[in-house]
């Protein structure tokens, strides 16, 4: 359990770091240029971390899927971006998809991820 905190840790930063590159204007403005570079490698080690413990199919899914839809929220309440309908009923589907995934009895975390 401790380590699906640390993926959605993970996966605040990763939404916050996406955030920070609207802001940085092209990587003209330094503090949310310097906010975003922290704001990703901190998202990317927690993410190496989770690796270790929950399967990848399952660990990068939940990721880039809640990533994704968390941003989205990001761009259409704080930056007035507009979502259709049509957008709207997608990041449902991405939220169900991951929810689903994680149903999945097979997906229990990985004693070992050695590569060699």
């Amino acid at each position: 359990m401790k380590y699906y905190i640390l993926l959605l840790t993970s996966i605040l930063f990763e939404i916050f770091s996406t955030s920070m590159l609207k802001l940085s204007n092209g990587f003209t403005n330094i503090t949310p240029t310097i906010a975003l570079i922290i704001g990703f490698g901190i998202s990317f080690t927690l993410l190496i971390i989770t690796l270790k413990h929950i399967p990848l199919s399952i660990a990068y899914s939940v990721w880039a899927g809640l990533g994704t839809a968390g941003t989205a929220l990001v761009g259409m309440f704080a930056f007035n971006e507009d979502l259709s309908t049509l957008n709207i009923f997608g990041l449902i589907i991405i939220i169900a998809g991951v929810v689903i995934m994680n149903f999945n009895k097979k997906s229990e975390p990985t004693k070992s991820t050695n590569v060699a």
